[in-house]
């Protein structure tokens, strides 16, 4: 009889891919996933990129590329995205990925041996645990307030465990939203620096912000290194491209590059090139415009709809941009019996909170709520239902 790897032992069914299995019913209608608006997408520019880059490009494009990215598009992030933001770079500090979660695989991949401690938010995004248990290392909550990581609880956490890394969503957090303030972001820095850790700053909402004052990335005060930014495109242009990127010290992304040659090679040079040129020509500012009000009128929406159908005493946090709404019911509900009900009888689905927590019990009574990717009117009836729901148990 076969054997599968001991490492296989550590990772479970996903609880998303899970829900996913739950939504084939196509009555459903879904705050469950991370997925967007459907007329967000710049289909008539993406196709006229392509034409225009089989026509000029073809044979390049089509054979295989450079592990590191393709160099147009490592110079457009450069000069798009990171020196905008404030951050010093060049593209031997690039490299791009096959969306932004490889980049979590293979950072785990060139900085993790078994035993290690990773800090992680509580709660925080559920797709980390599944990497991080196949390395056998200690994931350890850090706690977080309605501004985000207790600054003097990562200090605790830091002395007891001396973690090699701390894996952080300072903007719209995924799943509450939260924002952590400037102060905050400082002494993260400072901490990492002074205790030799590895900051994994994942900031793939933070072009998403509808009301509100831009803050600073962590890696914008990083003075040793110690930071590492992963981005992604798929909530700026599409998530079907499959395109990140990885912003770290050359040595970093030497060591990247050695481990993305035995994961796939390259991230398809064509996906590559249609970013490269939405970017270098000068398209996203506009195309961000034009998104943003779609997803601010469906996040008021359904802010409006907590207020109106769920039950009283409910407590939610209303983001300034992202994709997510985390809610906290009162009472003592159960929430996994609730989701089920909510699917089966109600055909509406959400995530519950205790997914995204390392310890249960920080998310016992919450569930994390998606506007993106439903209309208006779907996220009216549907928070209608599970008002009726919750009003109930």
């Amino acid at each position: 009889m076969y054997q599968f790897a001991d490492r296989m032992g550590q990772v479970s069914a996903s609880a998303i891919r899970e829900i996913f299995k739950a939504l084939a019913d196509p009555e459903i209608i879904s705050f469950g996933g991370g997925s967007l608006a459907n007329e967000s997408f710049p289909i008539e520019v993406i196709k006229e990129i392509t034409d225009q880059a089989l026509t000029e490009k073809g044979p390049k494009i089509l054979q295989y590329g450079i592990t590191e990215g393709w160099p147009a598009l490592r110079q457009a992030y450069v000069d798009h995205i990171a020196k905008p933001k404030g951050i010093n770079a060049t593209v031997d500090n690039v490299i791009v990925t096959t969306g932004a979660s490889q980049g979590i695989q293979l950072l785990a991949d060139v900085f993790l041996n078994p035993g290690d401690v990773v800090l992680v938010e509580s709660p925080t995004f559920l797709g980390v645990f599944s990497v991080f248990n196949k390395y056998f290392v200690k994931c350890i909550p850090v706690s977080m307030d309605e501004k985000g990581i207790i600054v003097e609880d990562l200090e605790a956490k830091i002395k007891e465990h001396n973690p090699k890394m701390l894996y952080t969503i300072p903007t719209f957090q995924n799943p509450t939203g939260r924002t952590l303030p400037v102060d905050r972001r400082q002494k993260v820095e400072e901490l990492a620096s002074e205790h030799n850790f590895i900051v994994l700053e994942d900031d793939p909402y933070c072009d998403l912000r509808f009301k509100g004052e831009t803050v600073p990335n962590i890696k914008t005060f990083d003075k040793t290194g110690n930071v590492v930014l992963l981005n992604s495109f798929a909530k700026i242009i599409s998530p079907g491209l499959r395109v990140g990127t990885v912003l770290a010290e050359p040595e970093i992304i030497q060591k990247l590059t050695v481990a993305k040659q035995g994961a796939d090679t390259h991230t398809s040079n064509l996906s590559q090139e249609i970013c490269a040129e939405f970017l270098n020509r000068g398209l996203l500012p506009g195309h961000l415009e034009k998104i943003r009000p779609i997803y601010e009128v469906r996040l008021n929406t359904m802010l409006n709809a907590i207020q109106k159908y769920f039950p009283e005493g409910t407590k939610y946090i209303e983001p300034e941009g992202g994709l997510f709404i985390w809610v906290e019911l009162p009472g003592k509900p159960d929430v996994l019996e609730l989701f089920k009900k909510a699917v089966n009888d109600y055909k509406v689905a959400f995530v519950p909170g205790i997914h995204f927590c390392k310890n249960p019990d920080d998310g016992i009574r919450h569930l994390r709520l998606n506007f993106s990717s439903s209309s208006p009117d779907q996220i009216e009836e549907g928070m209608k239902r599970l008002g009726e729901l919750f009003s109930k148990n």
